[in-house]
């Protein structure tokens, strides 16, 4: 199914978001929490797309795993990062030809142990450019990234909006977005993006915390604030399992507001665990159906 028309249906949308583990033994145990995850009857799962696209082949075998295996509707990262025109068409056409019919096209991370993302030799330099490659080569159904606090490399929110009125114009059919803990920032947001015109859906990415020094990572990296309820929270565990659960409680709260202020659904980094997700998706059990009256997002 192309996930544009899952959002136009009357019911939340669920998905979970993986990444290719390092060997043989994690792609099993990833596999092992796809089980675990498939009874939650997610509307799609994706998978991400290393840095510099260092797990180009692992992202395309999983994805075509999943699809072939489960029957999920899996949906495959694609980024400009280090490759030309011709081998993104060779990667879309392989995608085409498992039957994949969701893409989300990145402009994507500068390569580890760098900090400037360069065009490579016939590439693209922005995610537009690759959204409508695409659109303009292929029948995919594509989704795209933005970020509710603001692109780490953007000091303008202005322009990053005018940015991403191109990624739509282009060709994205829905937005996914950053990792975020305050759901103002995410309806601010998204106040901002329709008064520009944009009116895709705009599905919330949130991440259940499971470790603190992960937590500090991640919104170093990315630029996502830890919000103060969380922060004081947090403080008050006394070890990992409360953290655990703090997590899934907070990130309870969290989905329930988003979607009873008319989210159209929750795209969960899962981070390639399934306890907390799973927690979090039983917590909704009562609000995963028809969507309430707020307006979709």
């Amino acid at each position: 199914m192309r996930i544009a028309n899952c959002l136009s249906q009357d019911c939340h949308s669920f998905s979970f978001e993986f990444f290719p583990p390092k060997n043989t033994a994690g792609v099993e145990t990833l596999f092992g929490t796809i089980a675990n995850l498939q009874e939650m009857a997610p509307s799609f799962v994706s998978v991400t797309y290393g840095a510099g696209g260092s797990t180009r082949d692992l992202t395309i075998a999983l994805v075509e795993r999943i699809k072939r295996e489960t029957g999920l509707e899996a949906m495959a990262h694609l980024t400009c990062v280090g490759h030309g025109r011709t081998e993104i068409a060779a990667v879309l056409q392989r995608l085409r030809d498992a039957g994949v019919e969701n893409v989300l096209a990145l402009r994507g991370d500068p390569p580890k142990g760098t900090t400037t993302f360069v065009r490579a030799e016939d590439g693209f330099g922005y995610g537009s450019e690759l959204v409508a490659f695409i659109r303009e080569n292929f029948d995919f159904c594509l989704g795209s990234a933005c970020y509710p606090e603001g692109h780490v490399e953007s000091a303008d929110r202005s322009l990053e909006l005018q940015h991403l009125k191109a990624k739509v114009s282009a060709g994205a059919d829905f937005l996914i977005t950053q990792l975020f803990f305050d759901n103002d920032r995410y309806f601010d947001f998204v106040r901002r993006v329709r008064a520009e015109g944009i009116t895709v859906p705009i599905i919330p990415g949130i991440m259940p915390v499971t470790n603190v020094a992960q937590l500090e990572r991640f919104t170093g990296m990315c630029g996502a604030s830890i919000a103060p309820a969380l922060r004081a929270r947090l403080d008050k565990c006394t070890d990992d399992e409360s953290v655990i659960q703090a997590g899934i409680e907070y990130a309870t709260e969290q989905c329930r507001d988003l979607l009873q202020r008319g989210a159209p659904g929750i795209h969960f980094y899962t981070l390639n665990k399934s306890l907390s997700t799973m927690a979090v998706m039983r917590n909704l059990v009562d609000i995963r159906g028809e969507r309430g009256p707020a307006p979709k997002l």
